[in-house]
């Protein structure tokens, strides 16, 4: 296989038009195929395509390229053979997409010549881009096939200012990104996706970034993830999924300016899995802060503020269940002054796995809003109404998924006393008419006048102020 040409610096001339079109033959195998969905079409000579004077080529540059940026980059480069007022417009579009997914058959075989023509045709766009900045540049394909041109790559997007870096690489052996990325000030928002150990260098700064998302890598040991948290003084939002923290006994998110923290564990979990890292995390400024997993890390948030917004799903597990009652409880400490929380049927159940920790159930002083996911079935009642006692000046109650359909024994043990003095609205997104979700209704019209909205699939049922009479005949209607 032939030498593929080295990314020199940035172009300081536009290169003449003769160039540009031989070149563009080459992107198409040279046999002046279209790559992408555009197919051939006759056009009047009234029309005048191939002298530019269709509407839609008289819009300036800019807005041209803003609609390029929304094509993938094959299709982009294609528009070249449209007319000479299109030819160069593709070499300075903001947006790089390049997926070698779509090279591949629909039973996911991979074919040499395929890989080879997207090593070529990546190289060669971006050889012939001029020197404008990149404002996003997204690769997805096998580094398997080529580690090498991909650091190449990636550090031509990092030499032309790139400030959205999306990586989506799928990863056979180790590897390390450049170091370039890891030291830049151009940088706005960095989404790895990579089934590796995640290499970090000695030096990591990134000055001006927002946004950092970390999908299925394996943290490496030592401080290094420590000091990358810490290397993004301006990060507002940062999201962890599906990643591995087993190299790691405790680490620090320490980041003032952190404004959202997602964290989304694995999607599965052994009896061994609870003895994973500890997380601290330390944002004063967070607002927005979702958890999702098996609590296979033990996670201490230091509280959060007012007004702040928490969503918490944890899945019930068979084993280890006062492990996880108690980490579920310590979770639950750091949210305590929220005024709003999302949470969902097991993690409610979670809590009262262990008899011994109800005692260290927190007190949500400043929760006036709580959104029920997940469904709730019949025997969740009893322990949603015991758990409402922690809720004080709850106001508003929301079933996103309803109620489940089952028709056992719903009535409950005790009244909370938010229900008996500040519950003012009850909101069913998927009401069924089930004997739990009528239950709940005549409990609340009993003690006190709350505004319910009941919901089906298709409309609203009712907006009505419930008294116990109303209770009654909707309990007749059903």
């Amino acid at each position: 296989m032939k030498s593929h040409p080295t990314f020199g610096e940035k172009s300081k001339r536009k290169p003449s038009a003769s160039a540009v079109s031989d070149r563009n033959r080459h992107l198409f195998g040279g046999k002046g195929q279209m790559m992408g969905s555009f197919k051939h079409q006759k056009v009047s000579e009234s029309q005048n395509i191939d002298n530019g004077d269709d509407e839609m080529s008289h819009l300036p540059d800019c807005i041209l390229h803003h609609i390029l940026s929304f094509l993938p980059t094959k299709e982009a480069v294609a528009t070249c053979i449209l007319s000479k007022r299109w030819k160069f417009l593709w070499t300075s579009v903001p947006s790089i997409d390049f997926d070698d997914s779509l090279l591949y058959s629909s039973r996911g075989n991979i074919w040499q010549s395929h890989v080879i023509h997207f090593m070529n045709f990546v190289q060669r766009v971006l050889l012939l881009r001029d020197a404008s900045s990149i404002k996003k540049f997204r690769l997805s394909c096998r580094v398997c096939f080529s580690a090498s041109h991909v650091h190449e790559w990636v550090s031509a997007a990092i030499r032309h200012n790139v400030q959205e870096l999306d990586l989506c690489l799928f990863v056979d052996e180790p590897f390390m990104l450049p170091s370039c990325v890891f030291d830049n000030a151009s940088l706005k928002i960095v989404k790895f996706e990579m089934n590796c150990i995640l290499q970090l260098p000695t030096y990591i700064s990134f000055p001006r970034l927002q946004k950092l998302q970390l999908c299925l890598v394996t943290f490496p040991k030592g401080n290094s993830m420590q000091k990358l948290f810490s290397s993004c003084p301006s990060l507002e939002e940062l999201a962890v999924l599906d990643c591995e923290w087993m190299n790691l006994s405790r680490i620090t998110i320490s980041i003032p300016s952190l404004k959202s923290l997602t964290i989304d564990d694995l999607p599965y979990c052994s009896v061994d899995d609870l003895c994973g890292c500890e997380i601290k995390i330390d944002a004063g400024n967070l607002s927005f802060f979702k958890y999702s997993g098996y609590l296979s890390n033990e996670i201490h948030l230091c509280d959060l503020s007012s007004s702040a917004f928490a969503s918490i799903h944890i899945p019930i597990i068979s084993e280890r269940r006062w492990e996880v009652a108690c980490r579920t409880v310590k979770l639950l400490g750091g949210l305590k002054n929220v005024s709003s929380l999302r949470i969902s049927s097991g993690t409610i159940k979670c809590l009262f796995l262990a008899d011994d920790v109800l005692d260290h159930i927190p007190m949500f002083q400043n929760l006036t809003h709580l959104e029920l996911s997940r469904g709730f079935e019949n025997d969740f009642i009893g322990l949603l109404l015991e758990f409402l006692q922690f809720l004080p000046k709850l106001e508003s109650l929301f079933f996103l998924e309803g109620v489940g359909t089952g028709e056992g024994d719903c009535t409950p043990k005790l009244v909370p006393d938010c229900v008996l003095s500040t519950l003012k609205t009850v909101n069913f997104q998927k009401f069924h008419g089930c004997n739990a979700e009528m239950d709940l209704l005549k409990l609340q019209a009993l003690h006190t006048c709350v505004h319910v909205k009941l919901y089906t699939t298709s409309q609203i049922i009712a907006t009505e102020d419930l008294s116990f009479k109303g209770i009654l005949l909707w309990t007749a209607f059903f």
